[in-house]
């Protein structure tokens, strides 16, 4: 029997929730922090598939200094040359920092492999060395977490059509996104053979339904902070000191300086 779709999530629960559970990433990363802990969640899938919105729905609140987003272009000559996971090793965080990874080093699984922009061999080598690569990561201690949006073809269908029709999201869209719509069959046989050679005991992949985005960044975040054995960590006291009395300072004369025009007032 197929599963009922569930349905979409209300926008007054949606916001409740996701602003009790956004208090608990502040909590995880004052934990990060005082820990010196090294978190890194790899959130993948398929173009328009909920993986940005959730991203920023999970740094919103967060600490620039120590939550930070990785959005990688595409190599440069020179990154070319490297061994493939060296530019993503430089990102990796330190003690006291999480980085978020806007696609990662599982693009040579996707969109490379399927678009012909890496070789068989490098294709190849890539399943055999991702999982030693994520286990020594593991081992050297950092929490990784990773996460697969899983989106259907008639919604990501749509999402492109609104993205084409929104002048303040058209950016989105690329003539690779558009030609994924035609290869849809081949990033879903590529994602499979992703996860069986991926989806180790060390670090396994978490797969996100996201036709309702509301739900699945909801579910997200929740799962994400229940796999961390994060605490509160009490904030250090602080107190507002009082303002010292003047000691004769005047301020610049406001005709000396440029200000902005008063856009506003004209509204």
């Amino acid at each position: 029997m197929a599963d009922k779709k569930a349905a979409d999530l209300p926008r007054r629960t949606y916001e409740k929730e996701l602003l009790r559970l956004q208090m608990e990433l502040v909590k995880l990363q004052e934990w990060v922090r005082a820990e010196g802990a090294r978190l890194v969640v790899i959130f993948e899938g398929r173009d328009a598939a909920g993986k940005g919105g959730t991203i920023k729905r999970v740094a919103e609140h967060l600490n620039p200094r120590v939550a930070r987003i990785a959005a990688l272009p595409k190599p440069t000559e020179r990154e070319r040359t490297q061994w493939y996971f060296q530019r993503y090793v430089e990102h990796l965080p330190a003690a006291g920092e999480i980085v978020l990874f806007d696609r990662s080093w599982y693009n040579r699984a996707g969109v490379e492999h399927v678009m012909g922009f890496c070789t068989k061999e490098e294709h190849q080598q890539f399943l055999r060395q991702c999982p030693i690569f994520e286990r020594m990561l593991v081992e050297d201690g950092i929490l990784l977490r990773k996460y697969w949006f899983s989106v259907s073809d008639t919604e990501q269908q749509e999402r492109f059509r609104k993205r084409l029709e929104d002048p303040l999201r058209r950016w989105k869209l690329s003539p690779m996104d558009l030609e994924s719509l035609t290869r849809w069959e081949a990033y879903s046989r590529a994602k499979d053979e992703m996860m069986v050679h991926t989806d180790i005991g060390e670090a396994p992949w978490y797969v996100v339904e996201s036709d309702d985005k509301r739900r699945a960044r909801l579910n997200m975040i929740a799962h994400l902070l229940g796999s961390l054995p994060y605490h509160e960590v009490p904030p250090p006291v602080l107190e507002l000191p009082e303002r010292p009395a003047s000691t004769g300072y005047v301020r610049t004369p406001r005709d000396l300086q440029t200000y902005v025009p008063d856009h506003a007032a004209g509204l």
